[in-house]
């Protein structure tokens, strides 16, 4: 009987650690405050423009409130296809842009 007890021991803890493995991964893949709150109400317009207004054009496909570079985080898919995050202060003036993946800030 104990040794059925130790199987079924072993069992619960490689099960115990693969859902704590799951959920250490799960948490990886989320940004470093683990939210993607969006831009809403008459922020989001300002926002937007202010983004708009500095890419030149484009159009809006992603906004975030408070991420690590600023107050909030516009991203704009150019008309060439490629992807700009700008980045805000509480007054939606520009602090930065970087091309979405790159890691650099672009010209501009």
């Amino acid at each position: 009987m104990q040794r059925r007890t130790r199987w079924i021991a072993g069992g619960v803890l490689v099960a115990g650690l693969l859902v704590g493995g799951a959920g250490v991964a799960v948490g990886a893949v989320r940004d470093d405050d683990g939210s993607d709150t969006p831009i809403t109400g008459p922020a989001l317009e300002q926002a937007s423009q202010a983004a708009l207004d500095h890419t030149g054009g484009g159009t809006v496909t992603g906004t975030e409130v408070g991420d690590e570079e600023g107050a909030y985080e516009v991203e704009v898919t150019l008309d060439d296809g490629s992807m700009v995050d700008v980045h805000l202060d509480e007054r939606f003036r520009v602090l930065g842009d970087e091309t979405d993946g790159a890691g650099e800030e672009r010209d501009g």
